[in-house]
């Protein structure tokens, strides 16, 4: 019969192996962290960069839903990535600063098209970071006042920005939360899976024996 103790030391890592797990550990945070701002600086410079002053009213409506059904499909995919992830927690840092900084900029960009196709829709006109600044202080919910919507389209779209916000703030982050929950679920089953499929491939040879 084999000691217990004896069995939860050989299941115990040793030193070695917690160190390599730890490098492991801290390379991935870095590379996710990395891949969190490379994003965010990735969709801003993008914003600063695109022709918008050709579009017209139309084109900011396009602009508009074709954005929202990216953010959408890219919220999609990345809760399936964080469930299928070996480090859901730090998947979802990235899901949440791709989808976050998609969000914004799109909106920015329909505030700055609306501006340029529709004078007068807002209290002065935007500039691009004008714009950029009227979505983060809406989103934020500090409101200063200096860049107010006037028109009802402005408004609509304000509007819009509201309760998309605060649906990624909600429903967004139960959802991400929801799947971090089940990849770690995940990545617990696969490790105690592997050490009793070893175990029973090594017992024969055990027996075997003298």
């Amino acid at each position: 019969m084999s000691d217990p103790s004896t069995a939860r030391a050989d299941r115990t890592p040793s030193g070695p192996d917690m160190h390599r797990r730890f490098r492991t550990r801290r390379w991935a945070e870095a590379v996710s962290v990395a891949r969190a701002v490379f994003i965010a600086v990735g969709l801003v410079t993008a914003y600063y960069l695109l022709p918008l002053d050709e579009r017209g009213t139309a084109g900011a409506s396009a602009l508009l839903a074709g954005g929202l059904a990216a953010v959408l499909l890219v919220f999609g995919w990345e809760v399936r990535a964080i469930v299928r992830s070996p480090h859901p927690r730090l998947k979802a840092v990235e899901a949440l600063a791709a989808t976050l900084v998609l969000f914004l900029v799109l909106f920015a960009g329909a505030y700055y098209l609306l501006d340029r196709s529709a004078p007068g829709s807002f209290s002065e006109p935007l500039t691009r970071t004008d714009a950029l600044y009227f979505t983060l202080t809406t989103f934020s919910t500090v409101g200063f006042g200096d860049i107010a919507a006037r028109s009802q389209t402005g408004r609509v779209l304000t509007m819009l920005q509201m309760a998309g916000g605060l649906l990624l703030v909600g429903v967004a982050a139960r959802v991400l939360a929801s799947a971090v929950q089940a990849g770690l679920r995940r990545r617990r089953r696969e490790p105690s899976a592997q050490p009793r499929s070893g175990t029973a491939t090594g017992t024969p040879h055990q027996e075997a024996g003298p």
